[in-house]
């Protein structure tokens, strides 16, 4: 299966419910389920049990989903957040889980900034397990920063990959193919911050 794997026994309120707003969302649309899938390029199969809850989008999955929808990523997630929280405390803010490898989670997303329609910031800690990543080039419109806070980060953008480790900081256009992935043994934790919200 390309794009997602199985939930996982863990899986939280906010992953559960990213398939029900997706569904939602097409269905006030009116698209079918055949044209999503077309517009996202991937199967009514797979994106059926994304619907459902029986499979979780990875991180690109996720991008091509909202895109189709004419969304942002911080939309299909923004029941979960209260944009007048000035302090996002630790230990309970939103993490966005994408479970991109068939072992186990990939990717999660640790949501700095409550999702608004007002902040033209996006900040988020993403949490990277060995073997884990985007999976898949990215491009939307903006600019990214990021400092890895520990691990190992192999960066690709476009088209040239690049090796950080922690200490190490970057910064590029979005509109540039971009991807990532954590080659190293251990898990690696990255401040990503995007302007505008792309998530």
């Amino acid at each position: 299966m390309s794009g997602a794997s199985k939930p996982s026994a863990d899986t939280t309120p906010s992953e559960a419910r990213i398939g029900v707003k997706i569904r939602h969302t097409r269905m006030l649309k009116g698209l079918t389920l055949k044209q999503l899938a077309d517009e996202v390029g991937c199967s009514e199969s797979l994106l059926s049990k994304i619907e459902n809850g029986r499979a979780n989008p990875s991180l690109n999955m996720i991008q091509r989903l909202a895109r189709g929808l004419s969304m942002t990523v911080g939309e299909l997630f923004a029941q979960v957040d209260d944009p007048a929280h000035i302090v996002a405390r630790a230990g309970s803010r939103t993490m966005i889980q994408t479970d991109q490898l068939r072992r186990g989670t990939g990717l999660t997303l640790e949501r700095l900034i409550p999702y608004s329609d007002g902040h033209l910031l996006q900040g988020n800690i993403h949490h990277i397990k060995p073997g884990g990543g985007s999976e898949g080039d990215l491009e939307h419109e903006g600019e990214e920063f990021g400092y890895v806070l520990e691990g190992e980060l192999e960066l690709s953008v476009a088209g040239r990959v690049y090796a950080l480790r922690a200490g190490d900081s970057f910064c590029f256009r979005s509109e540039h193919p971009h991807s990532y992935r954590n080659g190293g043994a251990e898990p690696t934790r990255v401040l990503w911050l995007n302007t505008p919200p792309s998530f």
